[in-house]
């Protein structure tokens, strides 16, 4: 193929530099035919000269892969990396993009937009056993890195919780983390932070050694997925297709994320805090009626809290358990939980001073984990950075549908390890407190 374009631009040329001659001789005379190949010669050998140098380049990308796998010692290729400018995806909505990438699988035509963009963008994959969606000529496509951050920056911006935790990107050849932590259960002296003591002591007086006791939290990346299925028509509509596409994808990862941080079992997903064992559990009031919630249990929980960020997330089925609370005042009462009021510059409901969340993960009314206050720096959330994208057009070609496949890396768990004895009293405190089933 580069071969027979070569030798046509060098025909072109030939031709071209004799009409060029013609044109510049006073002695011969040019019909107008002639000026209009000439036009029309500089055309073509401008349209075969970006084929020529895009085949080259895409010749030069694969000797430098095959330099890398024999140097390697494999036959597995290796990740690919082509870095460029964020701008670029102004310039190329993800609508279009979609669209052209699916247009040159079922054609066979290579696009000088998809080309351009793909050479400007990371792609990072590894080739499958047989087909797959990583490998151009099977019909499979991987959608730029800026398009794919555009989806997982919309999950943790757009997310009462995810927002809310702490949080690590990974980079490099790593599949998680280890964090060294203290090892810290109780407030009495000779435990404060593992061990450490301070000893009042008189001049000259020997001093006692003491030591912080560590443990390791080790998170370790699993992954989440979307496959989501476009059909011809809504292909045809590169707008509609965007709006879909970044609506549906990164309200779904970000609802299964928050589900593994709240409820999560930490198989093959984020340990949750319901689960956790730094998980605080307030005893219901002796008597107290099924499926309510009183001011008791508030202000116990609050009593059982550690920390100062404190937020407490709530089903919304509790809102009118809420409403009807308050502290008794002579023969009236003042409120405890407050609605919301951006005149007041209150934008959130507020309950004990403290900011309140409706979340769809929470638990049903009466039960444990309807309502939970905690303080969600004290979770540890970890993702691979991005999204990776493929798409394919014949998982469900005799349905015309074409298939896209978004893959995220995650895992989370609490900073705690169990509750905390305090310095005076006995009963334990957490930054992760629920009300017990009712």
């Amino acid at each position: 193929m580069l071969k027979k374009l070569r030798e046509k631009l060098a025909m072109l040329q030939t031709r071209r530099e004799e009409l060029k001659a013609k044109i510049d001789a006073d002695d011969v005379e040019i019909t107008q035919e002639e000026q209009d190949e000439f036009v029309a010669n500089v055309a073509e050998a401008k349209e075969i000269l970006a084929k020529v140098r895009a085949l080259e380049e895409a010749e030069k990308g694969d000797g430098e892969i095959n330099d890398y796998v024999a140097s390697a010692g494999t036959t597995a290729p290796p990740h690919v990396k082509v870095v460029g400018p964020a701008a670029e995806q102004e310039k190329y909505p993800l609508g279009r993009y979609l669209q052209d990438i699916t247009a040159q699988a079922r054609t066979g035509r290579v696009s000088a937009r998809v080309d351009n963009y793909q050479k400007k963008v990371i792609h990072d994959f590894r080739a499958a056993t047989g087909s797959s969606e990583g490998v151009p000529s099977d019909g499979g496509f991987l959608v730029g890195k800026e398009m794919s951050d555009e989806i997982i920056k919309r999950v943790y911006d757009n997310n009462q919780l995810i927002s809310r935790v702490r949080q690590r990107t990974l980079t490099g050849n790593v599949n998680g983390m280890k964090l060294n932590a203290i090892d810290e259960t109780s407030r009495a002296d000779g435990s404060r932070h593992g061990g450490v003591r301070a000893y009042w002591v008189a001049e000259a007086e020997n001093k006692t050694a003491s030591m912080p006791q560590f443990r390791q939290m080790e998170l370790d990346l699993k992954k989440l997925a979307v496959l989501y299925y476009a059909t011809d028509e809504l292909l045809q509509d590169a707008g509609m297709l965007q709006q879909e596409v970044s609506e549906a994808v990164s309200d779904e990862l970000a609802f299964k994320i928050q589900d593994g941080i709240f409820n999560g079992d930490g198989a093959g997903k984020p340990m949750g805090i319901l689960n956790s064992n730094a998980l605080v559990t307030q005893d219901k009031e002796t008597g107290q009626e099924d499926k309510t919630i009183l001011y008791e249990n508030v202000l116990k929980m609050f009593a059982r809290f550690w920390g100062s960020n404190g937020l407490w997330l709530a089903n919304q089925e509790i809102i009118p358990q809420l409403g009807m609370m308050s502290i008794p005042v002579g023969t009236g009462g003042v409120p405890v939980f407050l609605p919301g009021n951006d005149a007041a510059g209150r934008p959130l409901d507020v309950l004990f001073n403290r900011p309140i969340v409706f979340i769809e993960q929470a638990a049903a009314l009466g039960t444990a984990g309807d309502l939970m206050l905690l303080d969600p720096s004290q979770y540890m959330l970890i993702d691979k950075g991005g999204v990776q994208v493929a798409m394919s057009i014949h998982v469900q070609f005799i349905a015309d549908e074409t298939v896209f496949r978004w893959v995220t890396r995650v895992d989370g768990q609490p900073m705690w390890n169990s509750p905390l004895t305090p310095y005076k009293g006995s009963a334990t405190r957490s930054p992760f407190v629920v009300l017990e089933g009712r």
